[in-house]
């Protein structure tokens, strides 16, 4: 096999060196999922986009990993007697990369920028009566209506998180994506440096401050960096990449398949770990705006034709530990998770009856544009097999291969198939995203304000709007549950499961913060 060739030829070439030393001291060399193709993480969900997005940007809170927000670049804040008026002090110093201060109104036009395309801050805007920034340092988020989840929602680390950018640049409309990369964030991105599909580099802020207290976890407590330069090196190839793993050629691998964690391991100079202990939820997304998929029935038929079973072994190999076959909307394991309605996942397949219910809801033969990334192994494999069963149920495929940049940008078009746009892809999640409708971006069901895909389905999103009023756990939960038979019953999109992935990093360098792939905090063995 090319890939277990690539891994001792390879090898051979040369031995492992020491931690490399850039031009600027020491560097931090990197391989991501995928390339770097859109720098806005207003604009994409993409996970990519995210990860760029920690590294030079700040957030006002960070999550920990107990899942609790904690003060960020906010000093402190109040919460008036009423619940509705909330006052935010920044911590002092802040700058961003082009020297400028950061201040309160710097803040509001970020979070207004976000909510344009984030349904959790979508939520939290309807109930804004106003938003100031008193002087510099502060702002202030004046409510007509309580708010709960105010910290979480500013906290928020799944795409797409709160980012604070300077006003000018914030102010621009997030359905275009911005063109200047400037944060506040603890390293600085380096455009001339980026070469598409192959680098991206990052050197360190000197400028950043991190907070002086507290413990590091997750995005919260002090982002400390001890690397001079960050570089992500494009290795599409699982192999390439494992044999520059094993070769000192790069020092962490984002997301190596599982198949290769046995022969990583037996290397006594790395260590594999799993990549996020809520592990990795699959969803596949269907274009509800046109035929076939804009009929519930037909989307309802191919839910019940599929198997997780068959997503997930695609995804993460055979060994049935290594996923679960019976995941519904909400993360297994997690508060929210329940049986409600789970028989439309676990009951024996039937495709001849899946045929006829096809038929029966109106199916007349359309091609389904079924997008899929070449450079992304567990997306290809998801929808290989979305392709298999779209042939078992006799439905017509046009089958479009591509990077998972070009994927990106035509999920965006609300163009017919036929003209340009698509009628189905898949993607994965990490779980922290789905532990509830707040963060789980995909859940939004308000048509053309919704995510990718823009279902229309008004029940669900009442249920949602809902959640954010429940008064506690057990009427939460008992939202939850109505929203899992909601989405079995109108299905938005296919839950396709849940699986845990790795990561894996050279022994010159101490564990990474792999749940949410941050670059503070590891530093040379």
């Amino acid at each position: 096999m090319l890939r277990r060739t690539l891994l001792t030829g390879a090898g051979a070439l040369l031995a492992a060196p020491a931690l490399a030393q850039g031009p600027g001291g020491r560097l931090l060399r990197y391989v991501p999922q995928t390339d770097l193709t859109v720098l806005d993480p207003v604009f994409t969900t993409a996970y990519i986009t995210r990860t760029h997005a920690l590294m030079i940007y700040d957030q006002l809170y960070g999550l920990d990993a107990q899942l609790r927000p904690q003060p960020q670049m906010v000093e402190a804040h109040e919460v008036g007697s009423d619940g509705l008026t909330w006052r935010f002090r920044l911590r002092e110093g802040l700058k961003f990369h082009d020297g400028e201060p950061v201040r309160g109104r710097d803040c509001i036009a970020s979070i207004r920028r976000w909510a344009q395309r984030d349904g959790l801050s979508q939520v939290l805007m309807a109930r804004v009566a106003e938003m100031s920034a008193p002087d510099d340092r502060s702002f202030t988020i004046r409510l007509n209506r309580r708010f709960g989840p105010m910290l979480e929602a500013l906290a928020k680390i799944g795409p797409s998180a709160l980012f604070v950018m300077p006003e000018r640049i914030a102010g621009a409309d997030a359905n275009t994506q911005i063109r200047e990369t400037i944060g506040s964030g603890p390293f600085r991105f380096r455009p001339e440096e980026r070469v598409v599909g192959a680098r991206v580099a990052y050197e360190r802020n000197p400028d950043y401050l991190p907070r002086p207290a507290g413990v590091a976890s997750w995005a919260a407590g002090p982002k400390r960096v001890h690397f001079d330069r960050v570089e992500w090196t494009v290795m599409p190839d699982p192999g390439t990449a494992a044999a520059a793993l094993r070769n000192g050629e790069v020092d962490w691998w984002e997301n190596p398949p599982n198949d290769l964690a046995p022969v990583l391991r037996r290397s006594r100079d790395i260590a594999v770990k799993r990549g996020s202990p809520l592990g990795t939820v699959g969803t596949g997304i269907f274009n509800t705006l046109h035929a076939p998929f804009d009929k519930p029935a037909v989307r309802r038929a191919v839910l019940r034709a599929m198997s997780q079973a068959d997503f997930m072994a695609a995804a993460a190999g055979a060994d049935p530990a290594l996923w679960r076959a019976d995941a519904g909307v909400f993360t297994p394991g997690t508060p929210l998770a329940s049986d409600a309605g789970i028989e439309a996942i676990t009951a024996p397949r039937d495709l001849e009856r899946s045929k006829r219910e096809l038929r029966e809801a109106g199916y007349k033969g359309e091609t389904i544009v079924l997008l899929a990334p070449s450079d992304q192994q567990v997306l290809s494999a998801l929808a290989e097999v979305q392709l298999d069963l779209f042939k078992k149920l006799g439905m017509a495929v046009d089958y479009r291969l591509s990077d998972w940049g070009t994927l990106v940008q035509r999920r965006a078009s609300k163009e017919p198939p036929e003209k340009g746009g698509w009628s189905m892809f898949h993607t994965t999640w990490n779980g922290l995203d789905s532990i509830n409708p707040g963060v789980a971006t995909w859940l939004r069901a308000n048509g053309e304000k919704a995510w990718f895909g823009w279902p229309n389905v008004p029940r669900l999103d009442a249920l949602r709007e809902a959640w954010f009023d429940a008064p506690d756990l057990a009427a939460q939960q008992a939202i939850g549950a109505d929203i899992q038979r909601t989405v079995l019953e109108e299905a938005p999109y296919l839950p396709t499961g849940q699986y845990f992935a790795n990561t894996a990093y050279r022994k010159t360098i101490t564990e990474p913060v792999s749940e949410i792939l941050a670059f503070w905090g590891v530093k040379p063995a």
